[in-house]
């Protein structure tokens, strides 16, 4: 984080649910047997359905959590449309979801997020996770099976 803030001369955002985790980077990062350097002071916190425009764009904010407590996805448009591009981070997969076995995750709060705030956008929104394939939103209703019905 703090290498491209340095490159990108950008702001940190952060969900302010995910500042315990953003605060033991250095540890965590070791955990994965990584280094880490000192993370740069928060510019700011997210709220839910908050706007951010940058260029032509609009960007809403979606809390997601169940990946971490402070997970979003960021909804974006172009001008002041709010667009069907989703950026979930580690919430959805293309045929899988985001692990909940690190500290602060959460199994049935990850598939709430997934069905009550992801799923509203309807099957043609466009879901950009973090890492891996795109995917849609429709793809994953019919078939990721951790979101089959039970």
């Amino acid at each position: 984080m703090a290498a491209a803030k340095r490159a990108l001369n950008v702001p940190v955002y952060l969900h302010r649910d995910d500042l315990f985790i953003y605060e033991r980077a250095i540890e965590m990062g070791r955990m994965f047997g990584l280094a880490v350097e000192p993370q740069p002071p928060i510019d700011r916190f997210y709220t839910q359905g908050e706007t951010i425009r940058f260029g032509s764009c609009t960007t809403t904010v979606h809390h997601t959590p169940g990946h971490c407590p402070g997970g979003v996805c960021l909804q974006i448009g172009e001008g002041q449309e709010p667009g069907k591009d989703l950026f979930v981070g580690d919430t959805l997969f293309a045929g899988s979801i985001g692990r909940t076995d690190l500290p602060g995750g959460d199994y049935a709060t990850l598939i709430a997020s997934i069905r009550t705030v992801l799923f509203a956008f309807g099957d043609d929104a466009r879901v950009y996770p973090g890492h891996g394939p795109a995917t849609t939103i429709g793809e994953e209703r019919r078939s990721n099976p951790f979101l089959q019905a039970s």
